[in-house]
């Protein structure tokens, strides 16, 4: 089935939301003196259809029934990153705000399990525009948020959402997306500062280019003497087929066939330079590492 809005929105229509209450987990882990934290934005609640569309359904009822994935109805974390240096406090990405879901949205209460006030964050940084990564930019008054804040985002992805026809481009299932991501970076156009791939966009923080999931997505390697990590968002976005099957196309990246390259490439990477990763989709607040297994590939946590 062809992914359009109308089946995408009556698919969530369909999914009970009482039994996906918002999640509030976090986690922690040092790179060198410095921290790494997750805290929670909620859960989203979507359709199975909306990533396993495009994969093999006989191959892949295997994967999920051993990982006790559901192939109608998912329930993703969502995990946003915050590093504190003893200088700085950089939040990667926003989440959803009141808007999208009505399991998502949750940041002020994550933060203060966090014990980080609004106002401590000096720099957010986006791996994307999509809904969860960054309609929470705006307060109940359309204002941003964290008014303090240094907001960053790649040029390419800024420019993708910014150009006027990417609305009418994208696709029915997601001009919504468009739409409210146009509207919050028009709250921040004057103020954004932009980065390239594969620059230090803050002491310690080097972007990586990881398109495919959309035209500019970013993942960011965070290093402090030998300690490492890398802020993934949702270049790999689930911890089961993603994993397992890397190369297969997945109905939520906007561009199939880069993003199975983008995943070559990032585990790759990751297992190459035995890094930590921080998945904004990934379970229990989406830090650990991956294991290289003769079926693909491995998340692995600290308490599996």
């Amino acid at each position: 089935m062809i992914q359009t809005r109308r089946n995408f929105m009556a698919g969530l229509a369909a999914t009970p939301l009482l039994s996906a209450l918002p999640t509030f987990t976090r986690a922690d882990i040092a790179i060198g003196a410095n921290t790494l934290t997750t805290i929670s934005d909620g859960n989203l609640v979507l359709p199975g259809s909306f990533i396993f569309d495009p994969m093999p359904m006989d191959e892949l009822l295997p994967i999920l029934n051993e990982y006790g994935i559901p192939e109608d109805r998912l329930t993703p974390e969502c995990n946003i990153s915050l590093y504190r240096d003893g200088t700085n406090t950089v939040m990667f990405d926003v989440g959803s705000g009141p808007d999208f879901m009505p399991s998502a949205g949750t940041i002020l209460e994550g933060l203060d399990l966090a014990g980080v006030a609004v106002e401590d964050v000096t720099h957010v940084v986006f791996t994307h525009a999509h809904p969860d990564h960054i309609w929470g930019l705006l307060d109940d008054f359309d204002e941003p948020l964290f008014s303090g804040a240094t907001y960053m985002m790649g040029r390419a992805e800024w420019d993708y959402w910014w150009n006027p026809e990417t609305v009418n481009t994208i696709g029915g299932a997601r001009a919504a997306f468009a739409v409210g991501a146009k509207r919050r970076m028009e709250v921040i156009e004057d103020t954004v500062e932009f980065f390239d791939a594969g620059q230090e966009v803050l002491p310690g923080i080097a972007s990586v280019s990881s398109p495919g999931h959309t035209p500019g997505h970013m993942s960011f390697e965070l290093r402090n003497g030998t300690d490492a990590a890398l802020v993934i968002g949702d270049a790999i976005g689930n911890h089961h087929v993603a994993f397992r099957k890397p190369e297969w196309y997945s109905g939520s990246d906007q561009d199939f066939e880069t993003a199975a390259v983008t995943r070559k490439m990032l585990f790759d990477k990751i297992t190459n330079e035995n890094l930590q990763i921080v998945g904004f989709h990934l379970p229990n607040g989406g830090i650990g590492r991956v294991d290289a297994a003769p079926d693909g590939y491995r998340f692995i946590q600290d308490d599996t």
